[in-house]
Formats: structure tokens, C-alpha cells, sequence
């Protein structure tokens, strides 16, 4: 390499770097494929540039033009010292440089197109003889052809050694997964499936037609179409046609285990959950349940199975019988489990089909370009379809900009991270304006994946941490906004007409685990460390975040999902700061961290149980030294367990309660309600299916100006003086099916601007003085099939706007037609839906 020292603009970097990449190559052997591969690469330009750098001299030609190449050069031997110095088990950020280098190897390769195109310039300009020149373009083409040719081979092997992190989060931090609920229903597979065909054909003569055949596994990469070919296949006529009822689906994450799957079928066939003791009791059950079946065969799918989760087929194995079946869909093969059915790439004509689908192109519209774009995907269905979602609508010129970008690139699927590295184009393409998408889709990561997010959670934490989020239809905007971005899908289960009434609880965001495994990363990368997200199983955290060495860090928003109590102190984290707390979990109890009492900036608490079963949680009481707390959402808790000591929560403004147990907690609570929450606005109740009757103490809380119960079917009365709420403006009594009527002193709610009792079966009549809500403006009665007549009082309502009906209860205000304005009453048609039982699948 002495004539490279030699050199002018590029010698002395190159040589530096070739020297050390050298002497680490033969030290290391974690990044050996790709420092080998920049090893080549600087030997092949060694000579090219020497000549170049000659003939700048004798043609007085400029260094800049080479300086740009010049300056990350310098920087090379760093980073290739900070690899040598890595340590195995730090595998963030082995794939934080392998991404560096892969930047460093990409650079050295457009600066071979950089040098033709001198060469190129040079021709007409030169006063070397013309015979030279004409040998160093060849030289250079031939290299370039070399290189294009060697490097996708060696591209492969480093990748391969990168896809040992797996999708980042899964293999970054394999602590913190929080347990999925298992509902064994099978998901709807996407509108559109593109190159299934065979493979249906050939599982099914695999599966059904041998008998010797009880466990199938269907492998592939990631985002290859396994789990959308598992429900197509659950949803075939044929299939359904033999197992009938007895087709369960599992997604299977990290914390699953054999009881929690085995709980879920039974939860299918009974409507107690049994807590078995043991495996041994477990598997007992399934060997009694498979026999009880007899003649009637059981199809269990068991989804996205990692190979840490291999003993659950071993357990299952152990049950082998005539009529039972399993389909097990996993990126590992587990030979010794199951015979192995290998799903392939699209081909061309199908990948062509399912890009035209996501970018919304038509037949024969920009096929050359469309081709240019696909071709780098190679049949891989996720990036296609990402991709095609990312360009639907846009001008041409953005799917021009995105072909040439990628033809500078060898693929984008030679692995699982390179995809990701792709992905990662979606939020370099926000702007400055759209900086705050950017932000939300960060936050999306503070949820476990496999889970659908409630938008009530996000409305929450993005209320109180930008300001241009501040309305709740603001927050739904945005998600629609990650929609259409490609960064995520907006899922709403209840299809309606129905707009303009802020109801969205059964609105969820999705997202696949390679996006969020995106967002989480970032994140990290983050140097301010804004959110901190920590997944977390027997409190084994790195040292960054309790040893006091360490430079503190001071988050906005912090996530902790953990299997129970969270006791460690967090020394480096200024807890003062924290705004949002995301706390997840999946045990029969949890108490809430002894820090929490030093957050006294902390806005929101979002408190998740992804088990079975509310879970008892403790320590609520900390809370109470929270001057700024805002807004609680509690998913899956016993609410009584947080009613036995006194707390006053003043700064309270929101109360969201989903699948809660509520039981008697706030008539025999420990405290008055009212001096609990004195300044409460809002208070949401949602699928608490024990509460019976909403409690009298309630109609104490006098700021109130939102009461939303919804979905609490053996909900039967509300109190008689729920008229002392003088300041609600929403009253939502959705799919309260037991509820009879409405008390008489709802007619004080002088404010009242929205009632919604659609869904409500049981209501047999309407108060009579109903027509003295002087500030009603819309009414939501659809469905309320037991209701035969309206009060004469409802022509007193002079503000009424809208009345939404289905066509029964729409034809109670026709004897009232005249006395209202035109259009006031709407008929709409619903189809009503328990998809949100169901998880989200791409």
C-alpha cells in the first residue's frame, strides 16, 4: 500500500484505514466478513486512485471533488477500532456498527462510480495520450463489474452474521416480552393474498391427507406470509368442513407457556378459566378434552413459535392422538418435532400483483419503474407490501427518486436487517413538519408487540406530551397519519357511519414487530434518551441504569414491561422529569414501583395486565404525592385492591377503566370518591362486566362533564340523583344491555349535549320530562329494540340537532316529523363486530 502513501486527496486515509483493518481482521472475528469484504474493496481502488490522484496533479484538477470521501475515510479506522475492542455480548451494538459499516462499504462503492465518471469527464480534457485513459476506464469498469459481482456473496455472509440479532428488540433485550392473551380465535387474513394457492394445496395433502403426520411445522423468514397462509388455511372450506368448531389459533410470544395455551382452549369450550396447578395437570386436561371429542378431530395453529419456546411443541408432542392436529408457524424448522413444510418467495407475476394491490396502481400503469422497485424485494410480501403502501398516491417522480435509490444498493432482503435498514427510509423521509409523526411512531414502542395499542392509551400519553395533541380527534388524526405513512395501521372494529361523537374505544393501532422493533431502536439511538423503554424479567437491568457511575438520563416517557414486582432502583434516571409511565404485565398481582412517588412531574399512568384475570394491584397509594397526575388508564386491574387505602389525586382529570373488576370497590372504599378525585372530568368505564349498579357516591363528583359506561352488559340501573352531575355535557351508556331506564333527575342535566344509549336492549322508555335538557344536541338510540314510544316532551328539545336510529327506533319519531327540522333523524346501518377479541395480523 506505499504508493497509496504516496498519494494526494485519498492516499494517506486509505492507507491508515487499510493498515488497521489489517491487524483487526486477524483479532476479531465478529465483523471479520464485512472487514474482509472493505479489505478487498480498499486493495481493488488501491491503484485506481493512486492514478487518479496523478492526473489531478499533471490537470491542476481540484481535491474537493474526492473530500466528501476523504473525510469518512478518516473516520473509518475509528469505528473499526471501537469493533475490535466490542464485546461479544454487547449485540446492540454490534448492530449499531455492522450498520456503520455497511455505510463505510457503500461509500467506498459509489466512490468506484465517482472515479468513472472522472475518468469519463477527463477524456475530452485531458493532455495525457488517450491510449492511457482508455486503460484505466477499463480497468475500472472491470472492477466495478468485479466488485458488483463478489459483493453480493460476501453482502450474504454479512448479513447472515448481523441476522443473528434477530428483529433488534427480539435479540436486543430478551427481558422484557409481556404475556399475550390467549383468545384462540382465528384472525381474518388480509383483503387481498397473492401466491398461496400451491402452498394451501400442499399443506393441507401434508397435514390432513397423512396420518402418520400430527404436528406440521410451516417455516420461513419473517414477513414471509405464514401466519396470512395459517388463517387461509383455517378458513378453508375443507378444513372447516373437518374440524368444524374445534379450530383454535395461538399466537405464541416469548412468555407463552403450555398452561396459558391449554387455559385458552378451555376458555374456548367453558366460560370459567381453570389455573392448573402444573403442567402435569394441564396436560391431563388436554388428553381428557382430545378423548371427550372422539370422532371429532381438533386443529391447534400455534402462531410465530421462537426457538425459545420449542418445549411448548415438546409438550405438545407428548399428546399425540388420532384427531388432534397442529400447524406451528416459526422462522426455526424444529425438525424433531414435526415434518417441515418450507414456504417460498412470491415469483415475479405474483409480487408485481401484491405491489400493484399496496400502491393502489392499475393494470399496465408505470411497469417498467414498478419492476425496478419490487426487483430489490425479491418476493418478500412485508417489504412489499411496506413499500407499496409508502408510494400509493405519490407523483412519479418520488417512485423514480425511490428506484434510484435502491439501484445503489445490492438487495433489500438479503436478511431480516436489511430490511430494517429499508424500513428506517419511511421516518427519513418525515421532514421538519412532520417531526411530531416521527415522535408519535417512537412512542408506538412503549407497547408489547402482538398487541393491539388502544387509541384511549395513546389520546392519553400524546395529550400531555406535545401540544398539538391536545384534543382527542387531534391524537386520531395522527394515527391516521401513521397510517397512511405505512408506520402503522389504525384498526377500528365497530364499522359505523356514526361520525362526530369522539367514541373511540374500539379503536386499536397495530403495528408489525419489525416496525416497532424500528421504533424501539431509534429510541435508543436517541442521545437525549426521551423515552426509555425497559423490558425487564427479574429485574435484571444493565449497569447504565442503577450503578451511580453513570451519566444520568433524563426521560420523558418511560415503559417498563416485567413479570412482577419492579423493585429496582433506577439511580441514573432523573425521575423528576418522567411525564409518562407505561406500566406492563401479565401476573395475578403487581405493585407499583417505590419510584413512583419521585415522579412529580408525571402526567400519565397507563397500568396494562395482559394476563387472564384482573390482577390485584398494590401501592396505589403513591400516587398520592403526585401534584401533576392527569390521566390513569387501568386495563385488567382489580379495582377494589386500589380503594383500600385513603388517596387524594387533585390534579386528576381522567379516569379511563377497561376490563376491570369493579365489584362493590367504591361503596366500600375507604374514602369518599368525591375527596378523592375533586377535580375528575372525565371518567370512562369499559367491558367491566361485574358492575351491576354505577354507585351513588359518583354523582359527588361535580366537575365531571364525561360519564362514558360502555359495554357493561349486567349494568341494570344508575342512581337516582346522577341529575347532581350539572356539569356533564356527554353521557354514554353504549351496549349497556341490562340497563331498564333512566332516572327522572336526568332531566337536571342542564348541560348535557350528547346521550348515547344505542345498544341499549332493555330500556323500555325514556324519562317524561326528558324535553328540559335545554342543551341536548344529539342523541345516539340505535338499536334500542324494547323501546315503543318517545315522551310528548321530546318536542321541547329546541337545540336538537342530530337523532341517530336504526330503522325500528326511526320509526318512533315519525308522529313527531312535523315538529322537527328535516334531516335531524339518520338511519344508519351497523355491522357489528367482535373483531377486538381477536389479535391483529398482517
Amino acid at each position: 500500500m506505499a504508493d497509496l502513501a504516496a498519494g494526494g486527496a485519498m492516499g494517506v486515509p486509505f492507507t491508515v484505514l487499510y493498515e488497521v483493518i489489517k491487524e483487526v481482521v486477524i483479532k476479531t472475528s465478529m465483523f471479520r466478513p464485512l472487514l474482509e469484504e472493505l479489505k478487498s474493496k480498499i486493495e481493488a481502488l488501491n491503484p485506481l486512485i493512486a492514478q487518479m490522484d496523478s492526473w489531478n496533479k499533471v490537470l491542476d484538477r481540484p481535491e474537493k471533488e474526492l473530500r466528501q470521501f476523504k473525510v469518512q475515510m478518516e473516520k473509518g479506522p475509528e469505528l473499526i477500532t471501537k469493533c475490535a475492542n466490542l464485546s461479544k455480548w454487547k449485540s446492540y451494538k454490534k448492530y449499531k456498527y455492522s450498520n456503520q459499516l455497511l455505510e463505510l462499504q457503500n461509500s467506498l462503492q459509489n466512490l468506484l462510480f465517482i472515479l468513472q465518471w472522472q475518468q469519463a469527464r477527463d477524456v475530452k480534457e485531458t493532455l495525457v495520450g488517450v491510449k492511457n485513459v482508455e486503460t484505466v476506464v477499463q480497468r475500472v469498469d472491470a472492477s466495478v463489474a468485479e466488485l458488483k459481482e463478489e459483493g453480493m456473496s460476501v453482502m450474504k455472509v454479512t448479513l447472515d452474521e448481523v441476522r443473528n440479532l434477530g428483529t433488534m428488540v427480539r435479540r436486543i433485550d430478551k427481558k422484557g416480552e409481556v404475556q399475550n392473551p390467549l383468545d384462540c380465535e382465528v384472525p381474518e387474513p388480509p383483503l387481498v393474498t397473492v401466491g398461496l394457492y400451491v402452498p394451501l394445496r400442499e399443506l393441507k395433502m401434508k397435514l390432513l391427507k397423512n396420518d402418520n403426520v400430527s404436528m406440521l411445522v410451516l417455516t420461513a423468514p419473517g414477513g414471509c406470509g405464514k401466519t396470512t397462509l395459517a388463517t387461509k388455511f383455517c378458513q378453508d372450506e375443507e378444513v372447516k368442513g373437518i374440524f368444524k368448531n374445534n379450530i383454535f389459533f395461538v399466537t405464541v410470544t416469548k412468555k407463552s407457556t403450555f398452561n396459558l395455551i391449554v387455559q385458552g382452549l378451555h376458555q374456548r369450550k367453558s366460560t370459567d378459566i381453570p389455573m392448573f396447578q402444573d403442567e402435569v395437570t394441564a396436560v391431563k386436561w388436554l388428553r381428557k378434552f382430545l378423548m371427550e371429542e372422539g370422532q371429532n378431530p381438533v386443529l391447534l395453529v400455534l402462531d410465530d413459535v421462537w426457538s425459545e419456546s420449542k418445549y411448548i411443541l415438546e409438550k405438545f408432542d407428548e399428546v399425540k392422538m388420532p384427531n388432534f392436529k397442529i400447524l406451528v408457524t416459526s422462522r426455526s424448522q424444529f425438525p424433531e418435532y414435526g415434518s417441515i413444510y418450507h414456504l417460498k418467495s412470491l415469483n415475479d407475476r405474483d409480487a408485481m400483483t401484491l405491489f400493484r394491490h399496496s400502491a393502489s396502481l392499475g393494470d399496465g400503469q408505470w411497469n417498467s419503474l414498478a419492476r425496478e422497485i419490487v426487483a430489490p424485494c425479491k418476493g418478500y410480501p412485508l417489504a412489499i407490501k411496506v413499500v407499496g403502501k409508502s408510494l400509493r398516491g405519490k407523483p412519479i417522480e418520488f417512485w423514480r427518486k425511490r428506484a434510484l435509490e435502491w439501484s445503489k444498493g445490492d438487495s433489500i432482503i438479503d436478511s431480516e436487517t436489511e430490511v430494517l435498514l429499508r424500513l428506517q427510509t419511511s421516518l427519513d423521509a418525515l421532514d421538519e413538519k412532520e417531526a411530531l409523526i416521527k415522535e408519535c411512531f417512537l412512542d408506538l414502542g412503549s407497547f408489547p408487540q402482538d398487541q393491539r395499542i388502544p387509541a384511549g392509551a395513546l389520546i392519553d400519553m400524546w395529550a400531555e406530551l406535545y401540544e398539538d395533541l391536545d384534543k382527542d380527534f387531534l391524537a386520531i388524526t395522527n394515527m391516521y397519519e401513521l397510517t397512511t405513512r405505512s408506520l402503522a395501521d389504525l384498526v377500528v372494529t365497530r364499522k359505523e357511519t356514526v361520525e362526530d361523537d369522539d367514541y373511540y374505544s374500539e379503536h386499536f393501532v397495530t403495528q408489525h414487530d419489525l416496525l416497532r422493533q424500528l421504533a424501539v431502536y431509534q429510541a435508543k439511538l436517541d442521545p437525549s434518551k426521551r423515552r426509555l423503554i425497559i423490558g425487564n424479567r427479574g429485574d435484571n437491568l444493565p449497569k447504565c441504569l442503577t450503578e451511580q457511575k453513570h451519566q444520568p438520563i433524563k426521560p420523558r416517557l418511560l415503559s417498563i414491561s416485567s413479570d412482577e414486582t419492579f423493585s429496582t432502583n433506577l439511580h441514573n434516571i432523573q425521575l423528576a422529569d418522567v411525564e409518562v409511565l407505561v406500566l406492563n404485565f401479565s401476573t395475578k398481582s403487581y405493585a407499583l414501583p417505590e419510584f413512583v412517588e419521585k415522579m412529580v412531574n408525571l402526567k400519565v399512568l397507563i397500568v396494562t395486565n395482559h394476563g387472564f384475570i384482573p390482577a390485584e394491584l398494590s401501592n396505589f397509594h403513591l400516587l398520592d404525592s403526585l401534584p401533576n397526575l392527569k390521566r390513569i388508564r387501568l386495563e385488567r386491574v382489580s379495582i377494589p385492591s386500589i380503594t383500600k387505602h385513603p388517596i387524594q389525586l387533585k390534579s386528576l382529570k381522567k379516569i379511563s377503566l377497561f376490563m376491570c373488576s369493579i365489584g362493590k370497590a367504591f361503596s366500600n372504599c375507604s374514602f369518599q370518591i368525591s375527596n378523592a378525585l375533586p377535580n375528575l372530568e372525565e371518567l370512562n368505564i369499559d367491558y367491566c362486566n361485574d358492575l351491576v349498579k354505577l354507585p351513588d357516591a359518583l354523582c359527588n363528583l361535580v366537575r365531571l362533564k364525561k360519564l362514558s359506561i360502555t359495554n357493561c352488559h349486567k349494568l341494570s340501573a344508575l342512581p337516582q340523583d346522577i341529575g347532581k352531575l350539572v356539569k356533564v355535557e356527554v353521557l354514554r351508556l353504549r351496549s349497556c344491555t341490562d340497563l331498564v331506564k333512566l332516572p327522572c333527575s336526568v332531566k337536571d342535566l342542564k348541560t348535557l349535549d350528547f346521550l348515547d344509549i344505542s345498544d341499549c336492549f332493555s330500556i323500555v322508555e325514556l324519562p317524561e320530562d326528558i324535553g328540559e335538557l335545554s342543551s341536548l344536541r344529539k342523541i345516539n338510540m340505535r338499536q334500542c329494540s324494547r323501546l315503543q314510544e318517545l315522551p310528548l316532551s321530546i318536542l321541547d328539545l329546541q337545540k336538537l340537532e342530530e337523532v341517530i336510529c336504526d330503522e325500528e327506533t326511526a320509526g318512533l319519531w315519525e308522529p313527531f316529523s312535523s315538529g322537527l327540522c328535516n334531516g335531524v333523524v339518520k338511519e344508519v346501518k351497523e355491522e357489528f363486530s367482535l373483531d377486538w377479541l381477536q389479535k391483529f395480523q398482517y
